[in-house]
């Protein structure tokens, strides 16, 4: 039997619009330039970006090119809170003005402690 000890985990949810015609620039920028960047914080442990399917006919799927431009939310997971508050103090205006060509307003952040997580079970085991 496989046991699992327990980790805490924090999590930064940033939500925000990507420009009309934008979400595969952005794709191509978190790629290049944001992802390397957070890789090199210290804590950091994932991030994913989730935009919602947007119903066409009996067919859902994600609004590449509408009009109005596709909402967005960058989750990144942190080893603790100290790690994702250091790089919000030292690093998340970088990732800001990297982004700015791509989305309109101001993103809106939230901060969470993440009480389950597979993904973090698996990594922890296959580090033990």
């Amino acid at each position: 039997m496989t046991t699992f000890k327990e980790v805490d985990m924090f999590a930064r949810s940033l939500s925000f619009r990507v420009k009309s015609n934008m979400l595969s620039a952005y794709t191509q920028t978190f790629d290049k330039d944001i992802l390397p960047l957070l890789r090199r914080q210290s804590g950091f442990r994932d991030g994913i970006t989730f935009s919602p399917r947007r119903q066409h006919g009996s067919r859902s799927q994600i609004n590449f090119s509408g009009p109005g431009g596709t909402d967005v939310t960058l989750v990144s997971l942190w080893d603790d809170e100290a790690s994702a508050e250091t790089y919000n103090t030292n690093s998340f205006a970088e990732v800001l003005k990297t982004m700015a060509r791509f989305i309109e307003g101001i993103p809106e952040v939230e901060t969470s402690d993440v009480v389950n997580s597979t993904f973090y079970k698996i990594a922890v085991l296959a580090a033990a």
